[in-house]
């Protein structure tokens, strides 16, 4: 793979922003086989099994969900409750995006098993991590605006277990001093990004729902599940879109800041990966 050209899922360079947008689409694309299918189940169980049943004890109503006659405390638990369930989707969507993003960058795609496979993976410290996170991320939203803290700083808690492979203990000091180079750069387009995708799937979302309503296509019984249904299907797409966007500019964040192209071109031929991209050298 070159090292730089619109072809490039991870160019050996410091990027734009939009060239880090676009980079975290390409290998969205590049894995989609991957991780659209292992979201879409995430996102349906996130959609039917946790928020519904608060949907409706906060009195909201489809597609957009916002709050109608009911309760504005149960409304805020809705919303707490949306943003660590979410927040975990996406971190544990990392682990796959992070070893897929390390691959490309290596100059390689990465196959389905390898971004898989139990091996070396990390996956009970992912797991342990995507709990961890979305706690904190439950806490900052329930106190309004801390969230944007929050999703500004977490973003490379993936990426930092299963790249960089730093000790369980130095994972979450590792994501924010990330976040925090060069002026808060990563986290504040973590931040660009993700409210791209808000906008994206609130207007895809609403707009299908409200679409097929209108048409009549979807008998009155139907209604709530397909709402639920496309929600889930939206979010399959949004989700690992904001894990690759995490891989993407964890691995460049380390490039402008850490010079990692220059380590890559320094490292012996054969050097296995984990090796080569481990921040602890």
């Amino acid at each position: 793979m070159p090292d730089a050209g619109p072809i490039a899922v991870l160019p050996h360079r410091p990027l734009t922003v939009g060239e880090l947008l676009d980079s975290a689409v390409l290998l969205l694309r590049e894995q989609a086989r991957v991780l659209v299918p292992i979201a879409f189940v995430l996102a349906a169980a996130e959609q039917f099994l946790v928020l519904q049943p608060l949907r409706l004890a906060a009195g909201t109503v489809p597609p957009i969900w916002w709050l109608s006659d009911g309760s504005f405390a149960a409304y805020w638990v809705l919303l707490t409750t949306g943003a660590t369930a979410e927040a975990m989707i996406i971190a544990l969507l990392g682990n796959p995006a992070a070893r897929a993003g390390a691959a490309a960058l290596l100059g390689r795609t990465a196959r389905p098993g390898e971004v898989l496979r139990r091996a070396g993976g990390r996956w009970g410290a992912t797991v342990l991590f995507a709990l961890v996170v979305g706690g904190l991320m439950g806490v900052a939203a329930f106190c309004g605006p801390v969230w944007f803290v929050g999703a500004a700083l977490l973003g490379a808690v993936a990426p930092a277990l299963v790249v960089d492979r730093v000790s369980l203990p130095r994972v979450l000091p590792r994501a924010t001093e990330l976040a925090t180079r060069s002026g808060m750069r990563a986290g504040m387009i973590r931040l660009l990004g993700y409210t791209g995708w808000w906008i994206l799937r609130v207007g895809l979302a609403s707009g299908v729902i409200l679409g097929l309503s209108q048409l009549g296509l979807v008998d009155s019984r139907w209604a709530l599940p397909v709402a639920l249904l496309v929600w889930a299907a939206v979010n399959s797409i949004a989700y690992p879109a904001l894990a690759c966007l995490d891989a993407v500019l964890h691995l460049e964040t380390r490039i402008r800041t850490e010079g990692l192209d220059i380590l890559l071109a320094r490292t012996p031929a054969g050097t296995p990966e984990p090796v080569v991209l481990a921040a602890d050298r």
